[in-house]
């Protein structure tokens, strides 16, 4: 068994290997001039038993204002009906392991999900003074970010060729920065049904772009996170001028990073929160079917 043969970077083809050792696939390395084929058996194979079908992980770049991108086409091939899309920017970390995995378990058999590289493919932060650095940029021109951001959503939409992707049933997610990320995107006029932030950054650099948002939001922020909790008044205010619907859920007791399991601290200003994600996750799962026109055929 072995897939099409794709060129991927370095950081990229690492992550995926450390994933996904057991699969086969191809890929070209950079300076490498023939493919190398990864041909890895997992127990289930080495036993004789059928290969079943599985959570497909795989690259998918591009080049954007003079930078490459690579993101992660995450979905459940076990599942060929079409189901919705939906573009996810993670926290400021960017994609790495822990983000590939929330995707996986959030895409289930429902979703089809972009995991959107938001920095380049040569910025992946390994601690937080190198996260800090690379959100920087893009919060401090937010023109940019709404660029980027928009063309990851094409980049989605050009997935339906390969990947079982109902383009009329899409919307975006995100987490910590990548909240900031899809609320830009709201805030831009994109036309996707809905856009869900968890404990995101809530500033703008024009509130007055509020009144472009077409898609159904919902945000939702930690009582307690006072990394976000100074900029409540200003953004329900924003809010206010957007002729969509909207939903600001403020969750009591839960800090900043309450999805982000990683997030293992007992103290401090970034903790995960079992109740709180549990929480948050019902109620984006009952806004995106909603927003999709409450069709019952996504796989539960």
């Amino acid at each position: 068994m072995s897939g099409a043969s794709v060129f991927i970077g370095v950081p990229m083809l690492k992550l995926l290997f450390r994933r996904y050792a057991w699969r086969c696939f191809s890929v070209s390395v950079p300076g490498v001039l023939m493919p190398v084929m990864l041909v890895l058996t997992g127990a289930g194979l080495a036993a004789g038993r059928p290969a079943l079908a599985r959570m497909v992980a795989k690259p998918v770049s591009w080049h954007f204002e003079n930078s490459r991108f690579e993101s992660v086409l995450v979905y459940d091939d076990a599942v060929s009906a079409k189901r919705p899309g939906l573009l996810m920017v993670p926290a400021w970390f960017g994609i790495n392991d822990n983000a590939v995995r929330k995707a996986e378990q959030i895409a289930g058999q429902r979703y089809v999900i972009l995991l959107t590289d938001m920095y380049g493919a040569t910025v992946r932060p390994k601690n937080a003074a190198e996260a800090r650095a690379a959100v920087q940029p893009l919060l401090a021109d937010r023109a940019l970010m709404r660029r980027r951001v928009d063309y990851a959503l094409t980049r989605l939409k050009a997935q339906a060729g390969s990947a079982p992707l109902d383009t009329g049933r899409l919307a975006a997610i995100g987490f910590c920065f990548g909240g900031a990320a899809v609320l830009d995107l709201a805030r831009n006029g994109a036309d996707v049904a809905a856009v869900v932030s968890f404990h995101g950054n809530l500033t703008t650099d024009d509130p007055e772009l509020a009144k472009q948002i077409r898609a159904r939001v919902l945000v939702m922020n930690g009582a307690d996170d006072d990394t976000t909790s100074p900029d409540f008044a200003g953004f329900t205010r924003e809010m206010r001028l957007s002729p969509a619907p909207w939903q600001f859920v403020i969750i009591g007791h839960a800090v900043h990073c309450f999805t982000e399991t990683e997030a293992t601290a007992t103290t401090g200003l970034c903790r995960y929160d079992a109740g709180a994600a549990k929480q948050s996750f019902r109620l984006m799962e009952n806004w995106l079917g909603d927003s999709f026109g409450g069709r019952s055929d996504i796989a539960r």
